[in-house]
C-alpha cells in the first residue's frame, strides 16, 4: 500500500516526468521506443512531421513513462487508453489504438465490448460514434462484421429512493439495461468492466460516481494499486486535473478503509 500512496504523492505533486538522472532519460527512451514498435509497429522519437519536438515530448511521456508505472499489462493499458479516448471523443486517436489494441491481443470481441461498455455513461450516440470508428480498422483488417453475439443475463436491482413517480422507471432502466444489457455481456469480466468503468469516470470527472466505483473494484478484485495505475494510464490523455481528482478519492477511499 505504500507503494500505491507513493505513486499517488508524485503525481499529486507534479512530479511524474521528472528525470533527474541521464540514466533514467535513456531508460526513458529506450522503454519508449519498444512499447511503440510492439504497439504500431513503427518508430518512435523520429524526429520527423510538422511537431517533432512536441511528439517527442508526448511519446517518451506516454510510451517511456506512463506506459511502466504500475503493473498493468500492454493489453489492459490499451484497452483503457481505448476508452478513455472513445469516452473523449478523440476518433483519429481511438483508431490508431484500436489498432494497437489489436496488436498486442486485445481480441475484436473485447475491443467491441469496451466501446459497448462507454453507451451508460456517454449515451448512444457518442457510443456509436467510437464503435463505427472500431469498425473501420476491423474491416481494414479484414475481420468480418458483424461480430459474434454476446447474450446479457442480468443482474437484480442496486438503487434505491429516486424521487418523483418516475424512480421505479430509473431503477428499472439502471438494472436492466446497465447492469443486465451491459455489464452482463460476454467477452469481458466483470473485474475488467468495473476497471474500465472507473477510466471512464475518471474521464468525465464524475466525483460521486468514482466514490461508489472504488468499491465496486475492491468487490470485483482490483486493487487500489491497480486503479491508480488505470489513472495514471488516463494520464496523459485528460490531462492532470481530472486525472488528480480521482487519484485523490482512491486515496480517501483506501485511507478510510
Amino acid at each position: 500500500m505504500k507503494k500505491v500512496i507513493g505513486i499517488i504523492a508524485l503525481v499529486l505533486a507534479g512530479s511524474l516526468s521528472a528525470t533527474a538522472q541521464t540514466e533514467d532519460n535513456m531508460d526513458r527512451i529506450e522503454v519508449c521506443k519498444q512499447n511503440y514498435r510492439t504497439l504500431f509497429g513503427g518508430e518512435a522519437l523520429t524526429g520527423q512531421g510538422t511537431d517533432p519536438e512536441m511528439m517527442d515530448i508526448l511519446q517518451k511521456f506516454i510510451f517511456g513513462e506512463v506506459f511502466q508505472t504500475g503493473e498493468l499489462t500492454l493489453k489492459q493499458r490499451e484497452m483503457i487508453t481505448c476508452i478513455t479516448l472513445a469516452t473523449m471523443q478523440t476518433l483519429p486517436q481511438l483508431k490508431a489504438h484500436a489498432g494497437a489494441a489489436l496488436n498486442v491481443g486485445v481480441t475484436p470481441e473485447e475491443l467491441r465490448e469496451v466501446m459497448y461498455l462507454t453507451a451508460p455513461f456517454i449515451g448512444f450516440p457518442r457510443m456509436l460514434n467510437a464503435v463505427a470508428t472500431v469498425n473501420e480498422v476491423f474491416t481494414e483488417r479484414g475481420i468480418s462484421l458483424p461480430l459474434e453475439k454476446h447474450y446479457p443475463g442480468g443482474i437484480a436491482s442496486v438503487m434505491e429512493g429516486v424521487p418523483g413517480d418516475m424512480g421505479k422507471d430509473v431503477e428499472r432502466f439502471l438494472t436492466d439495461y446497465f447492469f443486465g444489457d451491459i455489464y452482463s455481456r460476454g467477452a469481458l469480466d466483470l473485474r475488467t468492466r468495473e476497471l474500465l468503468g472507473y477510466c471512464v469516470l475518471t474521464t468525465l470527472e464524475a466525483e460521486s460516481q468514482l466514490h461508489s466505483h472504488y468499491h465496486g473494484n475492491i468487490t470485483a478484485g482490483n486493487s487500489p494499486e491497480t486503479l491508480t495505475a488505470a489513472v495514471i494510464q488516463c494520464l496523459p490523455y485528460i490531462g492532470f486535473p481530472a486525472a488528480i481528482k480521482a487519484l485523490r478519492i482512491i486515496k480517501q477511499e483506501n485511507d478510510n478503509r
